[in-house]
């Protein structure tokens, strides 16, 4: 058995347990001892980041080749549009090489969704949207690109699910350990939403 995090990682905290600069890392919200961050997620990203103290298991949540389903909520800045979506959907060309087909379809603001501190920058000329969206892949700020590639910048970018997790009414800075046989291979389960809170 391997022992599994799951840990709500707040806007602004680094994906590590140490920085030279000061900014805040898992070691402050994250007490269980020898466990290691399997994948990443941006400094200025919020949701879903997984933990393990198992290699292999690490290995399978984290490598590229794995491809693990990685479900987020995107606030985007504009009225998406069909083409935009029909385009995610079709994979988009970015600077290094076309993205898979992605899950894109948009959704109502969550409406149990945390105050992000420091809140976005909101225009009030400029309407935003929001977007559900499921890649199979993780280039480098991918998520941030591919709206952006398709004319609509991302402002807010929480991940809710990496494969059979979710956050699943995990709070931001909050975390849940559960232990997981690494035998059997990992299944996709249907994901539950519930709401958050505080």
């Amino acid at each position: 058995m391997a022992k599994l995090i799951l840990f709500n990682k707040p806007y602004n905290v680094l994906s590590q347990f140490t920085d030279d600069a000061g900014r805040a890392t898992l070691a402050n919200f994250v007490t269980v001892h020898n466990v290691y961050p399997a994948g990443r997620l941006d400094y200025d990203s919020e949701g879903l980041l997984l933990l393990t103290d198992d290699g292999a298991l690490q290995h399978q949540i984290a490598h590229p080749k794995k491809k693990m389903p990685k479900s987020y909520w995107v606030q985007v800045e504009g009225d998406v549009t069909d083409e935009a979506l029909q385009a995610l959907r079709s994979g988009v060309m970015l600077k290094d090489g076309k993205t898979l087909p992605a899950k894109a379809q948009r959704q109502a603001p969550p409406p149990w969704l945390w105050p992000r501190n420091p809140p976005i920058r909101e225009r009030q000329n400029i309407p935003d949207s929001w977007l559900s969206l499921q890649i199979g892949e993780g280039k480098n700020r991918q998520v941030r690109r591919m709206t952006a590639a398709v004319g609509f910048p991302t402002l807010r970018l929480i991940r809710y699910a990496i494969g059979p997790w979710s956050l699943d009414g995990l709070m931001p800075g909050a975390h849940r350990e559960i232990s997981v046989h690494t035998s059997a291979p990992l299944r996709k389960k249907p994901l539950r939403r519930k709401n958050f809170r505080g």
